[in-house]
């Protein structure tokens, strides 16, 4: 082997090991602030959502959903999203609870942010959660009707207006109006994820 090319492998080897080096210094030190009242650095904050991102699109891909939702599915869905989700991601015309802004990252207001996934990552999402994020997996707890249902329901959420949606959800569900706040979350209960 060539002196050039020891150089290199030993370049790469030791850049490596100093990577590795610099890694473990900040896991073991805890240098890293994991507190939800302080943001991630703007390149982690990138990783963690360009990650998310395309891991929820290349599980998506498979998902299967029928070619259209039944009103009645979308009402399903919207009684269900009352329940277990508006406290976090709020409504049309109704804010999250308060405490939901404790929690980094902070939960998407679904009626801007639903726009941004096809039906099938929201069905992903749903079933499957998203990892040190809160958001929980519903796959668990409901049943995969259940599950379409919602996803019905949050596909309509950025067309769907403040009446339209007091008409699917008389008392409103879990989300608030002018910064009420309530402890219920996920079923009940002041804990979050």
């Amino acid at each position: 082997m060539g002196t050039m090319i020891k150089g290199i492998v030993v370049g790469v080897f030791a850049t490596l090991l100093v990577g590795i080096a610099g890694w473990l210094t900040v896991v073991y030190t805890g240098a890293y602030n994991v507190a939800a009242s302080d943001r991630h650095f703007d390149a982690v904050r990138w990783t963690l959502d360009t990650t998310m991102q395309r891991s929820i699109a290349r599980r998506a891909d498979g998902v299967e959903l029928p070619e259209s939702f039944p009103a009645e599915s979308v009402a399903e869905g919207a009684a269900n999203y009352a329940e277990s989700c508006a406290h976090c991601h709020g409504a049309p015309g109704r804010e999250p609870a308060g405490w939901s802004r404790g929690m980094k990252p902070e939960p998407p207001h679904l009626t801007e942010a639903a726009a941004n996934w096809t039906p099938e990552e929201i069905r992903w999402i749903v079933e499957n959660g998203i990892k040190m994020s809160g958001m929980p997996a519903f796959g668990a707890e409901h049943g995969a009707e259940e599950i379409v249902s919602i996803t019905a329901f949050v596909s309509q959420l950025p067309g769907l207006s403040p009446e339209d949606y007091a008409a699917l959800v008389p008392d409103g569900g879990g989300a608030h109006s002018s910064g009420e706040q309530s402890g219920g979350a996920h079923g009940g209960g002041a804990e979050t994820e």
